[in-house]
Protein backbone atom coordinates (compact mmCIF):
# COMPACT_ATOMS: atom_id res chain seq x y z
CA UNK A 1 0.00 0.00 0.00
CA UNK A 2 1.64 3.31 -1.27
CA UNK A 3 2.42 5.76 2.58
CA UNK A 4 1.74 8.93 0.88
CA UNK A 5 -1.90 10.51 -0.29
CA UNK A 6 -3.20 13.15 -1.69
CA UNK A 7 -6.69 13.26 0.56
CA UNK A 8 -7.82 10.83 3.11
CA UNK A 9 -11.18 10.63 2.73
CA UNK A 10 -13.24 9.48 6.48
CA UNK A 11 -16.39 6.95 5.87
CA UNK A 12 -17.75 5.46 3.34
CA UNK A 13 -21.31 6.99 3.15
CA UNK A 14 -22.70 8.28 0.22
CA UNK A 15 -21.28 11.81 0.49
CA UNK A 16 -17.90 10.34 0.97
CA UNK A 17 -18.18 7.88 -1.83
CA UNK A 18 -19.38 10.79 -4.15
CA UNK A 19 -16.39 12.85 -3.00
CA UNK A 20 -14.21 10.14 -3.79
CA UNK A 21 -15.16 9.28 -6.77
CA UNK A 22 -14.45 12.92 -8.21
CA UNK A 23 -11.18 12.80 -6.61
CA UNK A 24 -10.19 10.30 -7.95
CA UNK A 25 -11.56 11.11 -11.60
CA UNK A 26 -9.60 14.12 -11.09
CA UNK A 27 -6.36 12.18 -11.01
CA UNK A 28 -5.67 12.46 -7.15
CA UNK A 29 -4.29 9.82 -5.12
CA UNK A 30 -6.87 9.11 -2.84
CA UNK A 31 -6.81 7.00 0.60
CA UNK A 32 -10.68 6.14 2.03
CA UNK A 33 -11.03 4.87 5.35
CA UNK A 34 -13.91 3.86 7.43
CA UNK A 35 -14.44 2.65 11.18
CA UNK A 36 -16.59 0.21 10.01
CA UNK A 37 -15.83 -3.43 8.41
CA UNK A 38 -18.81 -2.80 5.39
CA UNK A 39 -19.51 -0.22 2.75
CA UNK A 40 -22.36 2.41 3.52
CA UNK A 41 -22.27 3.98 6.94
CA UNK A 42 -25.81 4.82 7.69
CA UNK A 43 -26.92 5.66 4.51
CA UNK A 44 -26.68 2.03 3.32
CA UNK A 45 -30.17 -0.48 2.58
CA UNK A 46 -31.61 -3.03 3.96
CA UNK A 47 -33.13 -5.75 3.23
CA UNK A 48 -36.48 -6.44 5.25
CA UNK A 49 -34.24 -9.41 7.87
CA UNK A 50 -31.94 -7.04 8.06
CA UNK A 51 -34.14 -4.00 8.77
CA UNK A 52 -35.98 -6.62 11.38
CA UNK A 53 -32.45 -7.63 13.26
CA UNK A 54 -31.47 -3.97 13.43
CA UNK A 55 -35.14 -3.03 14.74
CA UNK A 56 -36.08 -5.97 16.69
CA UNK A 57 -33.44 -8.00 17.77
CA UNK A 58 -33.91 -10.98 15.40
CA UNK A 59 -34.32 -11.68 11.26
CA UNK A 60 -37.17 -13.76 11.56
CA UNK A 61 -39.97 -10.76 9.97
CA UNK A 62 -43.45 -12.20 10.17
CA UNK A 63 -44.50 -13.90 6.22
CA UNK A 64 -47.49 -11.49 5.90
CA UNK A 65 -44.87 -8.77 5.23
CA UNK A 66 -43.88 -10.72 1.98
CA UNK A 67 -39.70 -11.73 1.10
CA UNK A 68 -37.01 -10.55 2.54
CA UNK A 69 -34.93 -9.92 -0.81
CA UNK A 70 -37.97 -7.53 -2.40
CA UNK A 71 -37.03 -4.78 0.28
CA UNK A 72 -34.15 -2.78 -0.08
CA UNK A 73 -35.24 -0.01 2.17
CA UNK A 74 -32.78 3.24 2.42
CA UNK A 75 -32.12 4.37 5.87
CA UNK A 76 -31.22 7.99 4.57
CA UNK A 77 -34.46 8.28 1.96
CA UNK A 78 -33.71 11.29 -0.17
CA UNK A 79 -35.32 12.26 -3.56
CA UNK A 80 -33.24 13.77 -6.36
CA UNK A 81 -34.01 17.10 -8.33
CA UNK A 82 -34.24 15.82 -11.96
CA UNK A 83 -31.77 19.03 -12.95
CA UNK A 84 -30.19 18.99 -9.29
CA UNK A 85 -26.41 19.31 -8.62
CA UNK A 86 -26.39 15.78 -7.85
CA UNK A 87 -27.23 14.26 -10.87
CA UNK A 88 -25.25 16.27 -12.60
CA UNK A 89 -22.34 14.48 -10.01
CA UNK A 90 -23.81 11.27 -11.81
CA UNK A 91 -23.31 12.15 -15.22
CA UNK A 92 -20.04 13.91 -14.47
CA UNK A 93 -18.37 10.68 -13.10
CA UNK A 94 -20.25 8.39 -15.48
CA UNK A 95 -22.38 6.72 -12.74
CA UNK A 96 -25.51 6.83 -14.37
CA UNK A 97 -24.47 3.57 -16.61
CA UNK A 98 -24.94 1.51 -13.47
CA UNK A 99 -28.85 3.37 -12.66
CA UNK A 100 -32.41 3.82 -13.53
CA UNK A 101 -34.88 6.71 -12.63
CA UNK A 102 -38.09 6.92 -12.58
CA UNK A 103 -39.90 10.34 -11.79
CA UNK A 104 -41.81 10.77 -8.25
CA UNK A 105 -44.90 11.32 -8.75
CA UNK A 106 -45.52 14.60 -6.37
CA UNK A 107 -44.30 17.01 -3.39
CA UNK A 108 -46.64 18.24 -1.19
CA UNK A 109 -46.93 20.63 1.85
CA UNK A 110 -48.76 20.10 4.88
CA UNK A 111 -50.95 23.33 5.61
CA UNK A 112 -53.41 22.74 8.87
CA UNK A 113 -54.34 26.82 8.62
CA UNK A 114 -56.68 25.68 5.54
CA UNK A 115 -58.62 22.87 8.03
CA UNK A 116 -62.56 24.37 8.12
CA UNK A 117 -63.62 21.33 9.36
CA UNK A 118 -62.22 19.02 11.97
CA UNK A 119 -61.07 15.60 11.49
CA UNK A 120 -60.00 16.87 7.68
CA UNK A 121 -56.70 16.56 7.29
CA UNK A 122 -54.89 18.93 4.39
CA UNK A 123 -52.01 18.14 2.49
CA UNK A 124 -52.06 20.28 -0.79
CA UNK A 125 -49.46 19.21 -4.08
CA UNK A 126 -47.07 22.05 -4.65
CA UNK A 127 -47.80 23.04 -7.83
CA UNK A 128 -46.46 21.50 -11.12
CA UNK A 129 -47.44 23.49 -13.89
CA UNK A 130 -49.43 26.35 -14.40
CA UNK A 131 -52.67 24.77 -14.87
CA UNK A 132 -52.45 22.81 -11.18
CA UNK A 133 -51.08 26.87 -9.94
CA UNK A 134 -54.24 27.78 -11.52
CA UNK A 135 -56.25 25.01 -9.84
CA UNK A 136 -54.33 24.74 -6.66
CA UNK A 137 -56.70 25.89 -3.63
CA UNK A 138 -53.59 26.19 -1.34
CA UNK A 139 -54.07 29.88 -1.85
CA UNK A 140 -57.21 32.21 -2.98
CA UNK A 141 -57.53 34.52 -6.49
CA UNK A 142 -56.03 37.27 -4.53
CA UNK A 143 -53.64 35.66 -2.89
CA UNK A 144 -52.37 34.09 -6.00
CA UNK A 145 -51.88 37.25 -7.59
CA UNK A 146 -49.85 38.59 -4.74
CA UNK A 147 -47.85 35.51 -5.10
CA UNK A 148 -47.25 36.23 -8.84
CA UNK A 149 -46.19 39.70 -7.56
CA UNK A 150 -43.78 38.43 -5.59
CA UNK A 151 -42.16 35.76 -8.05
CA UNK A 152 -42.12 38.61 -10.82
CA UNK A 153 -39.76 41.13 -8.60
CA UNK A 154 -37.71 37.74 -7.23
CA UNK A 155 -37.41 36.59 -11.30
CA UNK A 156 -36.53 40.28 -12.11
CA UNK A 157 -34.27 40.97 -9.22
CA UNK A 158 -30.56 41.43 -10.19
CA UNK A 159 -27.60 42.37 -7.80
CA UNK A 160 -26.18 44.92 -10.44
CA UNK A 161 -29.51 46.51 -11.23
CA UNK A 162 -30.75 48.82 -8.89
CA UNK A 163 -33.95 49.16 -11.32
CA UNK A 164 -34.27 45.87 -10.52
CA UNK A 165 -34.45 46.52 -6.65
CA UNK A 166 -38.14 48.17 -6.29
CA UNK A 167 -36.50 50.63 -3.20
CA UNK A 168 -35.58 47.69 -1.11
CA UNK A 169 -31.89 47.07 -0.17
CA UNK A 170 -31.60 43.46 0.63
CA UNK A 171 -28.20 43.70 2.32
CA UNK A 172 -30.49 46.04 4.83
CA UNK A 173 -33.68 44.59 5.49
CA UNK A 174 -35.30 40.99 6.37
CA UNK A 175 -36.76 38.14 4.51
CA UNK A 176 -39.65 39.19 6.55
CA UNK A 177 -39.57 42.82 5.32
CA UNK A 178 -39.54 41.85 1.60
CA UNK A 179 -42.75 39.22 2.23
CA UNK A 180 -44.63 42.27 4.11
CA UNK A 181 -44.23 44.42 1.49
CA UNK A 182 -46.06 42.21 -0.93
CA UNK A 183 -48.57 41.34 1.68
CA UNK A 184 -48.43 37.71 1.88
CA UNK A 185 -50.45 35.80 4.08
CA UNK A 186 -48.39 33.24 6.42
CA UNK A 187 -49.05 29.85 4.13
CA UNK A 188 -48.25 31.37 1.23
CA UNK A 189 -45.08 32.27 3.21
CA UNK A 190 -44.72 28.73 4.41
CA UNK A 191 -45.26 26.88 0.96
CA UNK A 192 -42.97 29.65 -0.44
CA UNK A 193 -39.91 29.39 2.55
CA UNK A 194 -40.27 25.52 2.86
CA UNK A 195 -41.64 23.42 -0.53
CA UNK A 196 -39.90 25.64 -2.84
CA UNK A 197 -36.98 27.58 -1.01
CA UNK A 198 -36.49 24.37 0.92
CA UNK A 199 -35.28 25.81 4.18
CA UNK A 200 -35.69 23.52 7.31
CA UNK A 201 -37.00 26.23 10.01
CA UNK A 202 -37.99 29.81 9.65
CA UNK A 203 -35.16 31.24 10.71
CA UNK A 204 -34.29 32.60 7.54
CA UNK A 205 -37.07 34.95 7.66
CA UNK A 206 -35.31 37.45 10.13
CA UNK A 207 -31.78 37.51 7.72
CA UNK A 208 -31.15 39.26 5.35
CA UNK A 209 -33.07 38.83 2.53
CA UNK A 210 -30.43 38.87 -0.31
CA UNK A 211 -30.06 35.34 0.46
CA UNK A 212 -33.74 34.68 0.42
CA UNK A 213 -34.33 35.89 -2.97
CA UNK A 214 -31.35 34.83 -4.30
CA UNK A 215 -32.60 31.10 -2.81
CA UNK A 216 -36.14 31.83 -4.49
CA UNK A 217 -34.91 32.37 -7.63
CA UNK A 218 -32.67 29.79 -8.06
CA UNK A 219 -34.72 27.29 -6.67
CA UNK A 220 -37.72 28.32 -8.94
CA UNK A 221 -35.44 27.88 -11.62
CA UNK A 222 -34.38 24.48 -10.83
CA UNK A 223 -37.83 23.36 -9.81
CA UNK A 224 -39.12 25.05 -13.30
CA UNK A 225 -35.80 22.62 -15.25
CA UNK A 226 -36.25 19.36 -13.61
CA UNK A 227 -39.56 19.94 -14.50
CA UNK A 228 -39.28 20.12 -17.80
CA UNK A 229 -36.64 16.83 -17.86
CA UNK A 230 -39.80 14.16 -17.24
CA UNK A 231 -42.97 13.94 -17.51
CA UNK A 232 -43.92 13.73 -13.76
CA UNK A 233 -45.64 15.44 -10.96
CA UNK A 234 -42.96 16.47 -9.39
CA UNK A 235 -39.59 17.75 -10.19
CA UNK A 236 -37.94 14.82 -8.54
CA UNK A 237 -36.30 11.47 -9.59
CA UNK A 238 -35.45 8.08 -7.75
CA UNK A 239 -33.39 5.27 -8.71
CA UNK A 240 -34.93 2.12 -9.07
CA UNK A 241 -34.02 -0.51 -6.18
CA UNK A 242 -33.33 2.64 -4.02
CA UNK A 243 -30.35 4.27 -3.28
CA UNK A 244 -27.98 1.80 -1.53
CA UNK A 245 -26.29 1.27 -4.45
CA UNK A 246 -24.73 4.67 -4.98
CA UNK A 247 -22.16 4.23 -2.40
CA UNK A 248 -20.96 0.97 -3.62
CA UNK A 249 -20.90 2.32 -7.63
CA UNK A 250 -18.71 5.58 -6.43
CA UNK A 251 -16.78 3.48 -4.45
CA UNK A 252 -16.15 1.25 -7.23
CA UNK A 253 -15.35 4.11 -9.13
CA UNK A 254 -12.64 5.45 -7.29
CA UNK A 255 -11.00 1.79 -7.21
CA UNK A 256 -10.88 2.41 -10.83
CA UNK A 257 -9.34 5.30 -10.85
CA UNK A 258 -6.54 3.81 -8.27
CA UNK A 259 -8.29 5.18 -4.50
CA UNK A 260 -7.49 3.08 -1.71
CA UNK A 261 -10.14 1.43 0.92
CA UNK A 262 -9.44 0.56 4.64
CA UNK A 263 -12.25 0.00 6.29
CA UNK A 264 -12.41 -1.04 10.68
CA UNK A 265 -10.28 1.69 11.40
CA UNK A 266 -9.92 4.61 14.06
CA UNK A 267 -12.97 7.40 14.50
CA UNK A 268 -12.17 10.83 13.62
CA UNK A 269 -12.63 14.23 15.58
CA UNK A 270 -16.43 15.15 15.14
CA UNK A 271 -19.02 17.13 17.61
CA UNK A 272 -22.43 16.40 18.16
CA UNK A 273 -24.39 19.14 16.68
CA UNK A 274 -28.03 17.77 16.70
CA UNK A 275 -30.41 14.53 16.96
CA UNK A 276 -32.52 13.26 13.62
CA UNK A 277 -35.79 11.43 15.25
CA UNK A 278 -37.46 9.00 12.62
CA UNK A 279 -40.31 6.45 12.24
CA UNK A 280 -39.80 3.69 9.40
CA UNK A 281 -43.19 2.05 8.41
CA UNK A 282 -44.30 -0.34 6.21
CA UNK A 283 -47.68 0.12 4.96
CA UNK A 284 -50.35 -2.03 2.69
CA UNK A 285 -51.42 2.00 0.61
CA UNK A 286 -49.96 5.18 -0.38
CA UNK A 287 -50.45 8.35 1.99
CA UNK A 288 -54.09 9.32 2.44
CA UNK A 289 -54.77 12.51 -0.06
CA UNK A 290 -51.76 12.34 -2.04
CA UNK A 291 -53.88 11.00 -5.63
CA UNK A 292 -52.45 7.40 -4.99
CA UNK A 293 -48.89 8.61 -5.21
CA UNK A 294 -46.28 6.04 -5.01
CA UNK A 295 -44.11 7.77 -4.89
CA UNK A 296 -43.71 11.12 -2.36
CA UNK A 297 -42.67 13.65 -0.33
CA UNK A 298 -44.40 15.65 2.07
CA UNK A 299 -43.21 19.04 3.29
CA UNK A 300 -44.75 20.16 7.42
CA UNK A 301 -43.36 23.79 7.81
CA UNK A 302 -42.73 24.00 11.66
CA UNK A 303 -45.23 26.76 12.15
CA UNK A 304 -47.83 24.28 11.17
CA UNK A 305 -46.46 21.72 13.78
CA UNK A 306 -45.43 24.57 16.72
CA UNK A 307 -42.05 22.98 16.21
CA UNK A 308 -38.34 24.92 15.81
CA UNK A 309 -38.12 22.83 12.72
CA UNK A 310 -39.98 20.94 9.78
CA UNK A 311 -40.99 17.59 9.36
CA UNK A 312 -40.76 15.28 6.28
CA UNK A 313 -42.77 12.16 4.86
CA UNK A 314 -41.62 10.42 2.47
CA UNK A 315 -42.79 7.45 0.54
CA UNK A 316 -41.45 4.68 -2.23
CA UNK A 317 -43.24 1.87 -3.34
CA UNK A 318 -43.15 -1.07 -5.02
CA UNK A 319 -42.63 0.45 -8.56
CA UNK A 320 -39.44 1.59 -7.68
CA UNK A 321 -38.62 -1.94 -6.68
CA UNK A 322 -38.49 -1.07 -2.56
CA UNK A 323 -40.52 -3.98 -1.67
CA UNK A 324 -42.83 -6.57 -2.70
CA UNK A 325 -45.98 -6.04 -4.89
CA UNK A 326 -48.59 -3.79 -3.15
CA UNK A 327 -46.45 -2.57 -0.15
CA UNK A 328 -45.48 0.92 0.88
CA UNK A 329 -42.07 2.01 2.32
CA UNK A 330 -42.62 5.29 4.50
CA UNK A 331 -40.33 7.40 6.47
CA UNK A 332 -41.42 10.17 9.16
CA UNK A 333 -38.14 12.43 10.02
CA UNK A 334 -37.34 16.00 11.89
CA UNK A 335 -34.86 17.23 14.10
CA UNK A 336 -35.63 15.56 17.27
CA UNK A 337 -36.23 18.49 19.93
CA UNK A 338 -37.17 15.55 22.76
CA UNK A 339 -35.78 12.40 23.64
CA UNK A 340 -38.99 10.57 22.65
CA UNK A 341 -39.09 9.90 18.99
CA UNK A 342 -42.80 8.22 19.34
CA UNK A 343 -44.29 11.25 20.99
CA UNK A 344 -42.85 14.09 18.81
CA UNK A 345 -43.32 12.01 15.30
CA UNK A 346 -47.18 11.76 16.17
CA UNK A 347 -48.45 14.23 13.83
CA UNK A 348 -46.47 13.18 10.87
CA UNK A 349 -47.30 9.26 11.40
CA UNK A 350 -51.52 10.13 11.69
CA UNK A 351 -51.22 11.56 8.09
CA UNK A 352 -50.00 8.36 7.05
CA UNK A 353 -52.96 6.13 7.80
CA UNK A 354 -52.93 2.26 9.17
CA UNK A 355 -49.25 0.66 9.67
CA UNK A 356 -48.17 -2.46 9.16
CA UNK A 357 -45.23 -2.32 10.76
CA UNK A 358 -43.14 0.81 12.22
CA UNK A 359 -39.62 1.09 13.89
CA UNK A 360 -38.63 4.34 15.84
CA UNK A 361 -35.07 5.36 15.77
CA UNK A 362 -33.05 8.55 16.68
CA UNK A 363 -29.22 9.26 15.24
CA UNK A 364 -26.79 11.76 15.80
CA UNK A 365 -25.70 14.67 13.78
CA UNK A 366 -21.90 15.27 13.65
CA UNK A 367 -19.80 17.96 12.15
CA UNK A 368 -16.16 18.06 12.31
CA UNK A 369 -14.18 19.36 14.82
CA UNK A 370 -10.51 19.27 12.54
CA UNK A 371 -8.91 22.24 10.95
CA UNK A 372 -8.69 20.34 7.37
CA UNK A 373 -6.52 22.88 5.51
CA UNK A 374 -3.76 21.77 8.69
CA UNK A 375 -4.16 17.68 8.51
CA UNK A 376 -5.43 17.42 4.83
CA UNK A 377 -8.49 15.43 6.16
CA UNK A 378 -11.60 16.08 5.02
CA UNK A 379 -14.88 14.95 6.91
CA UNK A 380 -18.32 15.17 5.79
CA UNK A 381 -21.19 16.48 8.24
CA UNK A 382 -23.78 13.98 9.33
CA UNK A 383 -27.27 14.01 7.29
CA UNK A 384 -30.38 15.93 7.98
CA UNK A 385 -33.78 15.32 8.42
CA UNK A 386 -34.49 15.96 4.61
CA UNK A 387 -36.50 14.19 2.31
CA UNK A 388 -34.14 15.87 -0.91
CA UNK A 389 -30.40 16.11 -1.26
CA UNK A 390 -29.64 19.87 -2.17
CA UNK A 391 -27.59 20.32 1.50
CA UNK A 392 -25.74 16.59 1.00
CA UNK A 393 -24.32 17.66 -2.29
CA UNK A 394 -23.82 21.30 -1.07
CA UNK A 395 -21.88 19.62 1.53
CA UNK A 396 -19.99 17.48 -0.75
CA UNK A 397 -19.06 19.93 -3.42
CA UNK A 398 -17.94 22.05 -0.73
CA UNK A 399 -15.53 19.80 0.35
CA UNK A 400 -14.36 19.31 -3.15
CA UNK A 401 -13.69 23.17 -3.36
CA UNK A 402 -11.51 23.36 -0.03
CA UNK A 403 -9.51 20.25 -1.10
CA UNK A 404 -9.24 21.03 -4.88
CA UNK A 405 -9.33 24.72 -4.55
CA UNK A 406 -11.46 24.70 -7.54
CA UNK A 407 -14.96 24.87 -8.54
CA UNK A 408 -16.46 21.54 -9.53
CA UNK A 409 -17.17 21.93 -13.23
CA UNK A 410 -21.39 20.68 -13.62
CA UNK A 411 -21.92 22.21 -16.65
CA UNK A 412 -22.99 19.05 -19.09
CA UNK A 413 -25.90 18.09 -21.68
CA UNK A 414 -27.85 16.23 -18.56
CA UNK A 415 -29.67 13.81 -21.32
CA UNK A 416 -27.56 11.24 -19.97
CA UNK A 417 -29.34 10.53 -17.43
CA UNK A 418 -32.79 9.50 -18.32
CA UNK A 419 -35.91 8.00 -16.19
CA UNK A 420 -36.62 4.28 -16.47
CA UNK A 421 -39.35 3.58 -19.43
CA UNK A 422 -41.32 1.79 -16.84
CA UNK A 423 -44.81 3.14 -15.58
Amino acid sequence: MDEEYDVIVLGTGLKECILSGLLSVDGLKVLHMDRNDYYGGESTSLNLNQLWKRFRGSDTPPEKLGSSRDYNVDMIPKFMMANGALVRVLIHTDVTKYLNFKAVDGSYVYNKGKVRRPLIICIYKVPATDVEALKSTLMGLFEKRRARKFFIYVQDYEESDPKSHEGLDLNKVTARDVISKYGLEDDTVDFIGHALALHKDDSYLDQPATDFVKRVKVMHLLYAESLARFAGGSPYIYPLYGLGELPQAFARLSAVYGGTYMLSKPECKVKKVGKVARAICIMSHPIPHTHDAHSVQVILPQKQLGRKSDMYLFCCSYAHNVAPKGKFIAFVTTEAETDNPEAELKSGIELLGPVDEIFFDTYDRYEPTNQSSADNCFISTSYDATTHFESTVKDVISMYSQITGKTLDLTMDLSAAGAAAEG
